[in-house]
Parts: structure tokens; C-alpha cells; sequence
């Protein structure tokens, strides 16, 4: 009997256009990897969703397992690696062996980066206790051999945060690492432009906020309220997540004052960047819901509640930070302002 679930995505045009185009690009692919192009390389450069999450795993497996059949070592990670781009020098010497690691992150799912190159590593954030690592080693078109069996299971005790003495065989070869660079965005179009008489009324108004007294204890501008806060699109092609941010508690009490400044705040930043989302931690886990940061009565002053941001673009981090210091001390009210259901305008 013929399994036919496997073609069921292609009984709709839709399912059937987002196949051809996966055939397509996965082609295109096959023709630029191997020799002395890092398959991990490649879908960095990716701008879409195409090689993303699952579909990035099911390249993998096409290209490196089938087609050039790379040897592979698997681990889940027994303690959290901090900073998973400082192996990347080491890993820069194994000029004998061309190398591509895949980490399951909890929340953005399968992220892919040529374990050679610092920011490529550094996209997968910290890398959490229990979580998979997967590392394909391989010499591109040539057959691959032990000395790539050995390789793998070396990267794996590496991510393990073991000490290793690769054998000579690793360390020569013409496998090395390329600065690799995303292709810019293209240029948001520009807004026509206001008539001579509005222009100079706006320009009046600009001058005379800038002449205004800022004061010190508001630290930022009175929040401009607009429409309600817009649904948060899921990031499109392949993400990063940042470093996670430690915001320490001013406040005697993180308050439901505070929480309510500290959703608003994030609602402001989606509603500006719709593809980036927010991820939010207290005592190293997730916190889905940010009410519960009041409802434990556990965070205190001196405390500190952690962020970090994923997506594509990553924008804005620096003030994201300094708004949600603001909405952790006694100045939080300057979020609450304006109808409770709208969203400000901070960004």
C-alpha cells in the first residue's frame, strides 16, 4: 500500500507553490555547496523562511548525509554553554575538515551556524542544559573519513565544555573560515513629502519640544499614545536571539504598577517591530506571562529579571533595556498614561 501523507501538502495551489519554491532553492543550494562552500554559510545569507526550522533540517539531511555524507555526533548538552561563539577560534584550526552544527533552541526552534564563525555561533544564544547538539563534519565534495568521525565527536566534547587536542590531520587543509555577510534590506520607500506650509509647522513644533525642560525624574518623554497594539507577526527566515539582558528591580516590590509598565513597554516595541519578539526571564526560566512576575511576590528590589529579543533585524535593544529599567523603579507611571487598551508610541 502506497503512503500517500507525505503528498498531501500538495493538493492546494498554496502547498503546491511553497514546494516548487523549496525544490527550487534547495537546488540552487546543492549547486553552491560542497568544495570549499560551508553549507551553514549559505543559509546565513538566506533572507526568508524558506531554510528555517524544519526545512533547514531537512537540507541538512539531503545535503550533508545524503548526498556528501558527512559523518555526524549528537550530544544533549549536560550544562548551559554561555558563550558558544569563543569556541570559535578553536574550531577556526581544524582547517582539515569543513564543519556545520545545529542547536534545537527551545523557542526558536532549529538554528544552523558554521560552528568557524564567532557570529554565526554567537546567534545561538546561550545554549541550555538537556537541549540537542548536532555537528556534521565533512570535506565537501571529497568522501569523508575517519579523521571527520573523529572531528565530530571532538566538536560535541568541545560544546560539552571538555578540553580537546584535535590530531594533526584536522588542523590542515584548505577548510577555512570566510567572513560571510546577510544581504542588506531593501530601502524602506521614502513618504511623500508634506506640503511647504505643513512642513514648516512641523518644524516649529520640533524645535520648540527640543527647547523644552526635560525633568529628571521622567527621564523619557511622555509617551505618545496611538491605535490599539497590532497583532505580532512570527519572524520570517532564519533568526538569532541576543544575549540575555538583566534589568535589576529598583522598586521595593516589582508591583503590579510595574507590570503593567513592563507589558505596555513590550507591546510598543512589537507594535514598531512586528518580526522581533520579546523573550522574557526570571530565575532562569521563561516567563510566558508577565502578570505571574507579580503573582509569585518573589521579585524584590535588587532583583533581576532578564530579557533577550529574536528575530532577523534585531533594532533597538539598547533603549528597550533603558525603558524596562525605567518600568522596574518607582518612575513606572510614565507607561501608564493614556487609555489602558492602546498601545505608546516609544519606538
Amino acid at each position: 500500500m502506497t503512503n500517500d501523507a507525505n503528498l498531501e501538502v500538495l493538493s492546494t495551489r498554496k502547498g503546491f507553490n511553497s514546494a516548487v519554491r523549496y525544490i527550487k532553492k534547495t537546488i540552487a543550494v546543492m549547486e553552491d555547496a560542497g568544495s570549499r562552500k560551508n553549507l551553514a554559510d549559505l543559509l546565513f545569507t538566506e533572507s526568508d523562511d524558506e531554510f528555517s526550522g524544519g526545512k533547514a533540517g531537512m537540507v541538512l539531511n539531503i545535503l550533508l548525509v545524503d548526498k556528501m555524507g558527512y559523518k555526524t555526533a549528537s550530544v544533549n548538552l549536560g550544562s548551559v554553554v554561555a558563550d558558544p561563539s569563543s569556541l570559535a577560534k578553536e574550531f577556526g584550526r581544524w582547517k582539515g575538515v569543513d564543519l556545520v552544527v545545529t542547536y534545537h533552541h527551545p523557542e526558536l526552534g532549529l538554528l544552523v551556524a558554521n560552528p568557524k564563525s564567532a557570529e554565526e555561533l554567537a546567534g545561538f544564544g546561550d545554549l541550555r542544559k538537556n537541549e540537542l547538539v548536532v555537528v556534521f563534519a565533512g570535506k565537501g565534495d571529497s568522501p569523508a573519513d575517519e579523521d571527520c568521525k573523529k572531528a565530530a565527536e571532538l566538536a560535541v566534547k568541545l560544546f560539552e565544555g571538555s578540553k580537546v587536542k584535535p590530531p594533526p590531520a584536522l588542523l590542515r587543509g584548505n577548510f577555512v573560515v570566510k567572513a560571510v555577510k546577510k544581504p542588506r534590506p531593501a530601502p524602506a520607500p521614502k513618504p511623500p513629502k508634506a506640503p511647504k506650509r505643513a512642513a514648516k509647522q512641523t518644524k516649529r513644533r520640533a524645535a520648540a519640544v527640543e527647547a523644552a525642560p526635560v525633568r529628571e525624574a521622567q527621564r523619557v518623554a511622555p509617551p505618545v499614545v496611538t491605535v490599539a497594539t497590532p497583532p505580532v507577526a512570527v519572524p520570517a527566515g532564519p533568526v538569532r536571539m541576543t544575549p540575555r539582558y538583566a534589568v535589576v528591580v529598583q522598586n521595593e516590590l516589582f508591583h503590579n504598577g510595574n507590570v503593567e509598565a513592563w507589558k505596555r513597554i513590550v507591546a510598543s516595541y512589537n507594535a514598531k517591530y512586528p518580526n522581533l519578539q520579546v523573550y522574557i526571564y526570571y530565575d532562569g526560566e521563561r516567563i510566558l506571562d508577565i502578570n505571574s512576575l507579580f503573582k509569585w511576590g518573589k521579585v524584590k528590589h535588587g532583583s533581576a529579571i532578564e530579557f533577550a529579543v529574536a528575530g532577523s533585524d534585531i533594532k533597538d535593544v539598547a533603549k528597550l533595556q533603558r525603558y524596562l529599567a525605567q518600568g522596574a523603579s518607582h518612575l513606572f507611571e510614565a507607561f501608564l498614561r493614556g487609555p489602558v487598551n492602546n498601545v505608546l508610541k516609544l519606538f
